[in-house]
């Protein structure tokens, strides 16, 4: 196999001689990243723009050298870890393709948060009960793109401000975040319409078998321009979910604007479910999500109530797993109180269907996340809780009937979305 072959490959060799889908780690990036600056050294350009709290590098990958520049993004959360083989796909297929980059240089951050990929270990396909014993996403105020949201900004993460320096140093017309679910569909946030990317966003989630999420969580109450692409509302619209501190207008989204750009986030799912697609009226929905949000509150007081018994026993200050699990734990109970205050008239299927994920989701990141730190460090308050992670991955799994959404499938997504969503906002 040559170099070039290697660095775009999605499967490895097991113990047996079976191939096994793989996501690339950081350093994989860097080392195809490498190699195609070799092969095209006056086309592309690999630089450090600056390194995580933990000291690694954070790296961006050039290619062309027009004015006008399309910034993409990989890996802002570490449990979302498509983005990375699609950054490498993109910047194979931009260099080889002259009308790619006739009017545009393309710009990939291969790695936003390198520190949160070595703590998330995901494996593929696995389940969703190994993903949750192997997860890891850290709390709002350690991300990357949602940091300014959080804390003031001389206390903004490097990471933060390696990804604002670029920006600043670009000023692209287009931020494309690549981001991901772990059960659903596809859907792509835009800070600002482009019209036109629906459809051809809609045809690549066809062709390749993904849904597309008809109701995110992560939008509730947007405008939507076209199946899939919802619009973040403007500055000073009230939002859904009160109790969450996280507003998108102090985001590493919406500082392209000082630009005149626009960021497009896309989502694509780990694993695949048709519940989440289904745009018949639910039969009773404020009942629905009282439910997911009693199961909110009742998982949370849970997991909290095996943390407490446990921190005693935790070497202190928290480590980045404990940190991230009391932040989902203390926010979840009011984020309840908000889901019991939502509109529910008219509600979809597909709608109460993504809210319940979510009130799924939340309390068993914080557990499994909990249970990797407890399994270390107090291995009887880890006994307490892996049962509660076992039991609520098994009944997310019997619910959802979720199916595998194989690697090459959403690498192929998000890099056919992101060239659509180029091609269709206006640039300079």
């Amino acid at each position: 196999m040559s170099q070039h072959e290697q660095a775009d490959s999605f499967s490895t060799p097991d113990a047996g001689g079976a191939t096994t889908e793989r996501f690339p780690v950081p350093s994989e990036l860097v080392r195809a990243a490498t190699a195609l600056v070799r092969r095209h050294p006056r086309l592309c350009a690999l630089r450090r723009i600056g390194v995580s709290r933990a000291g690694r590098p954070l790296h961006l990958l050039s290619v062309g050298h027009a004015d006008a520049a399309v910034l993409v993004v990989a890996g802002a959360h570490a449990n979302e870890p498509a983005g990375g083989p699609a950054v490498r796909r993109l910047a194979e297929r931009v260099a080889a393709d002259p009308a790619l980059r006739a009017r545009t240089s393309w710009h990939f951050l291969l790695c936003a948060d390198p520190d949160g990929a070595r703590l998330h270990r995901m494996r593929a396909p696995g389940s969703l009960l190994e993903y949750h014993r192997r997860f890891y996403r850290p709390r709002g105020a350690e991300q990357p793109e949602w940091s300014p949201s959080y804390v003031p900004p001389h206390r903004l993460p490097p990471e933060t401000l390696a990804l604002t320096g670029a920006l600043d140093e670009l000023r692209p017309y287009l931020q494309v975040s690549l981001h991901g679910t772990d059960l659903g569909g596809s859907w792509v946030q835009v800070t600002r319409d482009i019209p036109g990317l629906a459809e051809p966003f809609a045809k690549s989630a066809a062709e390749l078998r993904i849904p597309v999420e008809a109701s995110p969580s992560d939008a509730v109450g947007w405008p939507v321009s076209g199946p899939g692409v919802h619009v973040m509302p403007e500055p000073g619209t009230g939002t859904p979910f009160p109790s969450v501190p996280e507003d998108v207008r102090h985001s590493t989204w919406h500082h392209i604007h000082r630009y005149g750009g626009r960021t497009a986030v896309v989502e694509v799912p780990l694993w695949a479910s048709d519940r989440v697609t289904d745009l018949t009226p639910h039969p009773d929905p404020a009942a629905a999500l009282r439910a997911s949000a009693h199961r909110l509150r009742t998982h949370t007081r849970a997991v909290t109530r095996v943390l407490t018994t446990a921190l005693p026993h935790l070497p202190g200050p928290p480590g980045p797993l404990t940190r991230s699990a009391r932040w989902i734990l203390d926010l979840s109970p009011a984020l309840a109180d908000d889901w019991e205050r939502l509109p529910s008239e008219n509600a979809t299927a597909a709608y109460i269907s993504g809210m319940e994920a979510f009130g799924r989701r939340l309390p068993l990141r914080a557990a499994g996340m909990l249970l990797r730190e407890l399994t270390r460090h107090h291995p009887p308050s880890a006994t307490t809780l892996e049962p509660l992670v076992t039991h609520w991955s098994h009944d997310f799994t019997t619910r959802f009937t979720p199916r595998w959404v194989p690697l090459e499938a959403q690498t192929e997504h998000q890099t056919r979305t992101t060239l659509a969503a180029a091609l269709h906002t206006p640039h300079p």
